[in-house]
């Protein structure tokens, strides 16, 4: 084999072995995902799993939007997340507009001075010379972008870029399901504890109508009023109110 031959089987082995690199990141996450960890948890992990698969990356972090509102939601550094608030507080850089945009941005940071003065301060002082940021869309609520910082000037390539945007993508359906599932289960706790709430209630009322033989509306009132002198909630109220009795005091 000669030695061209020998360079284009190299290269080709060097995209296998990241996309497997990628791949395995993937695979984690969705492992991630059973374990049933809360978003920023989830985020958290997503940032430390993409800086392994993508050797050129030193740190990332993820911002999000949230009513226009940006903010580092997961990061692997604190040198990245003040790289975000610079952009948050000038209102523009590269993690702004792959959020915004809904595309891949990919930049050297010497080379966009004058575009995003900010951001090239603050990146210089922390020793960022490369950049790639990737929109992350979850869903109405959560969208953002997925942020690399690297060290070395020219770092990321456009097969880092595709690369990137090939995580983000099976990355959004995953955490868009996990989203999901974890609004549903806080929905369904809430209900729960609503429901608890106004039985434990409901049992103070009918003890209290039944001792002093007064309507609901009334009983109520009494609970109310003693919750608003002792500045504890209603059913604190209720809760000791029915243990007192069940323990005889």
């Amino acid at each position: 084999m000669s030695s061209g031959e020998d360079d284009r089987q190299g290269a080709d082995d060097d995209v296998v072995r990241r996309v497997d690199e990628v791949t395995w990141a993937l695979d984690d996450l969705c492992r991630t995902l059973e374990r049933e960890e809360r978003l920023p948890e989830i985020l958290d992990r997503l940032c430390r799993q993409i800086v392994h698969a993508i050797p050129e990356a030193d740190m990332a972090s993820v911002s999000m939007l949230r009513d226009g509102v940006p903010e580092t939601v997961a990061a692997t550094g604190d040198h990245a997340i003040e790289i975000d608030k610079a952009q948050y507080v000038a209102n523009e850089g590269p993690c702004l507009e792959a959020a915004t945009a809904g595309a891949t941005v990919r930049v050297v940071v010497a080379e966009v001075r004058d575009r995003w003065p900010a951001f090239v301060e603050v990146a210089g002082r922390a020793a960022v010379s490369s950049y790639l940021s990737a929109p992350l869309f979850l869903d109405s609520e959560y969208h953002g972008s997925l942020n690399l910082y690297g060290s070395a000037p020219h770092g990321f390539g456009k097969l880092d870029a595709a690369l990137l945007a090939l995580y983000t993508t099976a990355a959004e359906a995953a955490l868009h399901g996990a989203r999901r599932y974890l609004l549903a289960r806080e929905q369904t706790e809430h209900l729960r504890t609503a429901l608890v709430t106004r039985a434990v209630i409901d049992q103070a009322k009918g003890v209290i109508m039944a001792v002093r033989r007064i309507p609901a509306e009334q009983a109520f009132e009494l609970l109310v009023s003693k919750s608003q002198e002792e500045n504890v909630k209603v059913r604190e109220i209720a809760e000791r109110f029915i243990r007192g009795i069940v323990e005889g005091d």
